[in-house]
């Protein structure tokens, strides 16, 4: 079976989803059955964008992206350190 990606705004509609069919009285299986997810990924969903709300999730996504581009432009400055330490010791 084909794996679906599933960006942080939909994960958190379909747990807002989960949560009214919940709340009618549904179990966990049935509402995992009609998302088409399994129970682990709603379990790990619910773990990690809780009580998040869209505007939270897209905030986060923000902050993860500047993440990976801050960690880029220290690996780029620690090359060309060790490239300038390397030609200060005459290792060329």
């Amino acid at each position: 079976m084909k794996r679906k990606k599933y960006s942080p705004e939909q994960i958190v509609k379909k747990l807002r989803q989960a949560d009214a069919a919940l709340s009618t009285g549904s179990t966990v299986e049935q509402v995992c059955r009609q998302l088409e997810i399994s129970d682990s990924t709603y379990y790990n969903w619910r773990k990690q964008y809780g009580q998040m709300k869209l505007d939270q999730v897209k905030n986060l996504k923000s902050l993860q992206k500047e993440n990976v581009r801050l960690k880029k432009l220290v690996a780029d400055i620690a090359l060309d350190k060790a490239i300038l330490e390397e030609a200060l010791r005459g290792n060329y």
